[in-house]
Formats: structure tokens, C-alpha cells, sequence
């Protein structure tokens, strides 16, 4: 009788085993679907370069998704070219990806490529950089709201109350970039209300450090009573801090920037004092919706073009005084996370 117990139970738990392991996964009514719609799904991303904190992770978090979810994201770098850029989108176009993510630097030159890729049936996400052209989604900064920002700290610094002179410059990057032209705008707006604001200098680096050091350094020199810089991004604008350090006018000159807010990128430049104020786009957040905006359209599959939706990213001020270790990140935390 023991044997036969024994028996007994052991073809129980065998049943038990096989009828687990051939039963349904459990579906709460949108799970299954949910992550159906993602199996074998392919994302061409055509960033405008890789190898620098905002692209390198952004793809760290859409990377992340997509071996979560079982989907493709493959990468063309064009390396700063525009043309290069257009080439690789223009190749993903032929291929047909699901969705295409394109970050154009400049705001005219993605306009047809834009068109193109959604009468071919691909949905279009821009992120932190549009063209003129929407496509499906937006995922980034509100240039305009930047651009106020910014100007109004350093109005803050430099304007009525302060006990400064007022006298400014604005160190831009690219003119064609959306970075430039929208921000130039909302600076500009903020400036207009403020007359005792003087812009002695307005002038543009195209993104690139050595200039912007250069530029800063003979406009220092021809206004050595400067007040502040607004930069508008913390890539180039290590060339502008380094010209006011050179000069020996860390503690005169007031310098606003923006980024995505990475570690050594924004919080060591805050609190080694190459930066007064820097205002981040915060690339994590910006990744996440992202990857939310991806998951949205692979799921409802619009009609391109047909509803078109924005994920503006909320600023976050950074300066030395309310720097916490949670205000930046690193890309091996980005890559880590699983977000």
C-alpha cells in the first residue's frame, strides 16, 4: 500500500508539472497583446552622432526596452553630417522599420525625409530636435521654454536688483538647429522686457568647444566688465567657461547653461564652478519617454501622421547650491538600470 501511495502522488505531481508547464500565461485582458505587439518589431534610430552623453543614452535606454520586450533597435551613426544623416534615414525608408527615430540637426533638412518615411508607412518619432515637419511623436525639450529660462536667470544675475551692469552675451551653436533659432527666440522675449539687459555680443560656436572658448575669450577682452553668458549647451560651453577662467573672471562673469545632465558633464561643472546655473533635459526621463513613445505607436500602429503627439521634457534647474547626488547621472547607471 506505501508503494502504491507513493506511486500515486509521484504521477499527481507529474500531472501537476505538465499541465503547468502547457498552461496559458496569464491575461489580464491587455497583457497578452501588449507584449505581442512588440515580438519581431524592428526601430531604425538615426541620432545626429553618437559618442556623447545625450545619444549614447538615449540608445542605452531604448536598448534596454527592446531586449525586455523582444524587439530590434538598430543604430546608423552619421557622425555630425547632415547629408551622411540623410543618406542613413533615407536607407532605413527602403528597409521599412516599424518605427523610425531620427534626432536632425538641422530644422530643414529631415523635412522630406520626414513626408517620405510616413507615405511609406513608418511612424516617425523626432527627439530633442525637430524638423519643421512634425512626424508621428516628439520626445524632448521645449526650446522656447529653454530659451525663457535661461535668459531669466540671468536676468536674475545680472539685471535690476542685482547690482550689476546688465551687459550679457549669448555664445549660440548651430543657427539652423532648433537648439538656436527656438531658444534665441525665448531669450530674446525675456531680454526685450528687461531694458537695463544689454547684449554686447551675440555669436555662434556650431557646437564646438574651441570656438566657443575663442569667441568668449576676444569678447572678454573687448568687455571686461561683462556680467554673463548664456550658453545653450554644456558640450560647447567648456570652452566658453574655460575662456573666463583664463581671464581670471570665475567670480564676474555668470554663466547659464543646458544639457542632459550628466555627471561630469553638469554636476562636476557646478561644483568645480565652470557653471552658475544649468538647466537639464535630464536624458533618463527623456529615454523613458522615449521608449513610451516607441511601446505607444507599436501598439496602436497609427496611420502615420494621423495623430501626432508630444512629450515635452520638464527643465530641471541644477546649481551648486541645490545639487543633490541624485541631480545627474552616468551612462553605466543608464545602462544598468533596465529602464
Amino acid at each position: 500500500m506505501k508503494t502504491k501511495t507513493m506511486i500515486a502522488a509521484a504521477l499527481a505531481l507529474a500531472g501537476l508539472a505538465a499541465g503547468a508547464a502547457g498552461a496559458e500565461p496569464f491575461d489580464d485582458g491587455q497583457s497578452k497583446t501588449y507584449y505581442e505587439a512588440f515580438k519581431g518589431k524592428k526601430v531604425g534610430f538615426v541620432p545626429l552622432s553618437m559618442g556623447f552623453d545625450l545619444t549614447e543614452g538615449w540608445n542605452a535606454g531604448l536598448q534596454n526596452q527592446a531586449k525586455a520586450l523582444g524587439y530590434e533597435v538598430m543604430v546608423r551613426d552619421p557622425n555630425w553630417n547632415t547629408e551622411a544623416g540623410a543618406q542613413a534615414a533615407n536607407g532605413f525608408i527602403a528597409e521599412k522599420p516599424d518605427v523610425l527615430i531620427l534626432h536632425p540637426l538641422d530644422m530643414q533638412a529631415y523635412n522630406r525625409i520626414v513626408q517620405k518615411a510616413m507615405a511609406a508607412g513608418i511612424n516617425v518619432i523626432q527627439v530633442n530636435l525637430k524638423s519643421i515637419t512634425n512626424g508621428d511623436a516628439y520626445v524632448g525639450t521645449d526650446w522656447y521654454e529653454m530659451g525663457v529660462k535661461q535668459a531669466e536667470a540671468l536676468v536674475g544675475a545680472c539685471g535690476e536688483g542685482s547690482g550689476k551692469n546688465g551687459k550679457v552675451a549669448f555664445i549660440q551653436g548651430m543657427l539652423a538647429t532648433p537648439t538656436a533659432t527656438i531658444s534665441g527666440q525665448g531669450a530674446q522675449d525675456v531680454f526685450d522686457k528687461h531694458p537695463e539687459i544689454q547684449v554686447v555680443a551675440t555669436q555662434a560656436a556650431d557646437w564646438d568647444a574651441s570656438k566657443a572658448q575663442a569667441i568668449t575669450s576676444t569678447i572678454l577682452k573687448q568687455h571686461p566688465d561683462l556680467c554673463g553668458v548664456l550658453g545653450l549647451w554644456d558640450g560647447q560651453d567648456i570652452g566658453t567657461a574655460a575662456a573666463i577662467r583664463e581671464a581670471g573672471l570665475q567670480d564676474q562673469v555668470f554663466l547659464v547653461t543646458s544639457g542632459g545632465g550628466n555627471q561630469s558633464a553638469a554636476c562636476d561643472n557646478l561644483e568645480n564652478g565652470n557653471f552658475d546655473a544649468y538647466y537639464s533635459y535630464d536624458v533618463p526621463g527623456q529615454a523613458r519617454d522615449l521608449n513610451a513613445a516607441v511601446k505607444i505607436l507599436l501598439q496602436t500602429k497609427p496611420e502615420p501622421g494621423s495623430a501626432p503627439f508630444a512629450l515635452y521634457t520638464p527643465l530641471k534647474l541644477i546649481t551648486k547650491d541645490n545639487m543633490t547626488p541624485a541631480s545627474c547621472w552616468t551612462l553605466d547607471q543608464l545602462k544598468a538600470s533596465g529602464g
